[in-house]
């Protein structure tokens, strides 16, 4: 009865937060998550890219949830609210993460506008092993650039497919 009459006061540094105090408690500080095994608040590990090393081409620093990638791939824009391009340019990419990428374009696209995009990921002499990504995406945002004329377009993937060059070998397809 005594301890729920004259509570002990705690000792500075010896705070437990709960589970909802700590994760509001990110201000300033990258994501954290919850361990039940140490019933600690930790930081969250960064998401990456499976298979790529992303410490030698370089992920933009962000609390995004897919981390992007700083690469300057080939891209094309091939259809833009349904309609063909007459002239399909290839751009470069800015960023590109698993989730969307950011382009650079000398075309104002409004956002909420559907586009279809074809981004080079390996491109190969003669076309043999060459990789491309097809995606139906769609416009977030349009951005002002330095260049004039040209506008920083970042699209949200709706739907990829991948082309490659050469067949796959049957020990790498699934069975």
């Amino acid at each position: 009865m005594r301890a729920a009459r004259d509570p002990k006061p705690a000792k500075p540094g010896e705070s437990h937060p709960t589970e909802s105090d700590a994760l509001r408690d990110a201000s300033g500080r990258g994501p954290l998550v919850w361990d039940e095994a140490t019933r600690r608040v930790t930081p969250a590990k960064p998401r990456g890219f499976p298979r790529v090393p992303t410490h030698v081409v370089g992920a933009v620093h962000e609390r995004r949830l897919y981390p992007r990638a700083a690469l300057r791939l080939p891209l094309r824009l091939k259809r833009v609210a349904g309609q063909r391009e007459p002239a399909p340019v290839t751009l470069l990419t800015k960023n590109i993460s698993s989730s969307g990428v950011y382009f650079l374009c000398p075309r104002w696209i409004e956002p909420g506008t559907p586009i279809e995009l074809e981004v080079g990921l390996v491109e190969r002499p003669l076309g043999k092993g060459s990789v491309r990504m097809t995606t139906a995406a769609h416009i977030v945002r349009v951005e002002p650039t330095d260049t004039p004329g040209w506008h920083g377009l970042a699209a949200s993937f709706d739907d990829i497919s991948f082309q490659r060059d050469e067949a796959i070998p049957p020990r790498f397809q699934k069975s």
